[in-house]
């Protein structure tokens, strides 16, 4: 699919193609579309910045928040949730989180421990017997436990890309990988793991009886009023959905253009279809201010209101690496928590963050980070497929060195 004004004109594409022209001039100057509400905050050069991204074609848009324990520091929106129809972004407008679904998983889980109905240092045999013939390949048991799982150390095998999605529940795909080779010594190294984090996953619903979309509605979303984050979308609200980009650069016969591009986990179908098990690992669907209101509660140490959603001891196994001294991806200096990417030494892309900083990105470039000792959560809702490494884009780096520059 064409940007606007990169196809030819016929009948009433001429109207189509006179909306897109304006809405992105618009977006590419001084206004930003749905942005800001009259009494909320803007920080300019975060807007300015996402502006340019928008203008020189690397994403079709972006939402940008940024929120402290009670209050929201910076909002804007800028671009479009649909090129071709000249639709703007909204301020409610859901994207795809992917692996930003990482961070919630985490909070599950440590909720089951804050209950006394698991450990993160049980044995993953513990709650899934068909996982203690788990072997490596010279014979040695696999002792990996829910730690492993949720800090990428497990060693597990990843499913073939075309079928790692097609199942329709966590139990039947954790069957599936209860037969696949474990490729290291849990806890020897770090390779990350779409296999382990959905492992965690049928863990949580297991102990809890629940299913686990049920189980992140129920325990989640509803204490923290979340009301569009969710694996499993109405069509109201895929009604509000962005479509997802990938950039195609010039060629000499036509210009740099962003084409529609596809969610793997959708496995060819919609964000509506059930008939899929719910993607601990990057399933969810959210909006800028939904995620917020997560943040929040990790910044007032799992406190909601007057009750505390997650114990402080568990907001900071979230925040606290244990992964030692291994080397981890997906950019140098960072470590891993329970669910999250923690900042060790801030270089690249985010040399403009503090160390301690958490959070975790997303396959089609959106973003969390949380400061705790600044007291502030930065989130970046952006839908670009073919990043060449998301978690280093210029676009997240630019977001956070505005941010920075301003407090």
């Amino acid at each position: 699919m064409s940007g606007a004004g990169e196809f030819l004109l016929g009948g009433g594409e001429i109207v189509r193609w006179i909306l897109g022209a304006l809405a992105m001039s618009l977006v590419a100057g001084n206004l930003v579309i749905d942005g800001a509400r009259a009494n909320e905050p803007e920080i300019p050069a975060i807007s300015e910045a996402m502006q340019q991204f928008v203008a020189d074609k690397e994403i079709a848009g972006a939402v940008t928040l940024v929120v402290g324990p009670e209050s929201v520091r910076h909002v804007s929106v800028v671009g479009m949730a649909d090129v071709a129809e000249a639709t703007p972004l909204k301020r409610d407008t859901l994207f795809w989180i992917a692996s930003m679904t990482k961070p919630i998983t985490g909070a599950c889980v440590l909720m089951l421990q804050d209950e006394g109905k698991l450990s993160v240092d049980d044995p993953i045999s513990k709650h899934l017997p068909m996982m203690k013939h788990l072997k490596l390949a010279d014979g040695t048991p696999a002792n990996i436990t829910i730690r492993h799982l949720m800090t990428h150390t497990s060693g597990m095998s990843e499913l073939p890309r075309e079928s790692a999605y097609t199942d329709p529940t966590l139990e039947a795909v954790a069957k599936r990988y209860a037969e696949l080779p474990v490729l290291f010594e849990p806890g020897s190294e770090w390779r990350y793991s779409q296999t382990g984090i959905n492992t965690a996953a049928r863990i949580v619903e297991v102990v809890s009886g629940m299913t686990f979309d049920r189980f992140v509605e129920e325990r989640v979303c509803q204490p923290l009023g979340m009301k569009d984050t969710t694996f499993y979308l109405t069509p109201e609200q895929h009604e509000r959905l962005t479509k997802t980009y990938r950039v195609v650069e010039g060629d000499g016969e036509k210009p740099k253009r962003l084409e529609e591009a596809t969610i793997s986990v959708l496995s060819g179908g919609t964000a509506m279809n059930r008939n899929r098990f719910p993607a601990a690992n990057g399933g969810l669907f959210s909006t800028a201010d939904d995620y917020a209101k997560f943040c929040q509660m990790l910044l007032r140490d799992g406190r909601v209101d007057d009750e505390q959603l997650l114990s402080k001891a568990a907001v900071q196994q979230m925040r606290t690496i244990c992964t030692g001294d291994l080397k981890t991806g997906f950019t140098p200096g960072n470590g891993w928590a329970i669910g999250c990417c923690v900042i060790r030494e801030p270089q690249g892309v985010t040399k403009a963050l503090t160390p301690g900083t958490f959070g975790h990105g997303g396959a089609h470039g959106t973003q969390v980070w949380i400061d705790p000792d600044k007291g502030v959560a930065m989130i970046l809702m952006v839908q670009r497929a073919n990043f060449p490494n998301a978690d280093a884009s210029q676009v997240r780096q630019a977001f956070g060195e505005a941010l920075m520059q301003a407090l």
